[in-house]
């Protein structure tokens, strides 16, 4: 099989030209700005879009604040679970 024939390059830049339709066509069905080679950004997003990933984004924020202190609490508690119960009630008591 012949590898460099005029048939290979064109099959080549038909992929190529495919991938870039599909992921531009799946970045405009979802709202994000659809990028240009050229120019960067060809056209501003949906506004409800933009909206919408402001809104995640700041969910994002908090998620994470939040999953750090349930890791933090876990710790707490993987530490009463493993450390030796005399010392344990000592901190416990030592707290009243």
């Amino acid at each position: 099989m012949h590898w460099g024939g005029p048939g290979f390059v064109i099959a080549i830049i038909a992929i190529s030209t495919a991938g870039w339709v599909i992921n531009n066509w799946i970045r405009a069905r979802h709202g994000y700005p659809v990028e240009n080679e050229w120019k960067g950004v060809s056209h501003k997003g949906d506004p409800a879009a933009e909206r919408r990933i402001e809104l995640l984004a700041s969910e994002n924020e908090r998620l994470v604040g939040q999953i750090g202190r349930l890791e933090e609490r876990i710790a707490v508690l993987e530490r009463i679970a493993t450390d030796p119960a005399e010392r344990t009630a000592r901190e416990i008591d030592g707290l009243r």
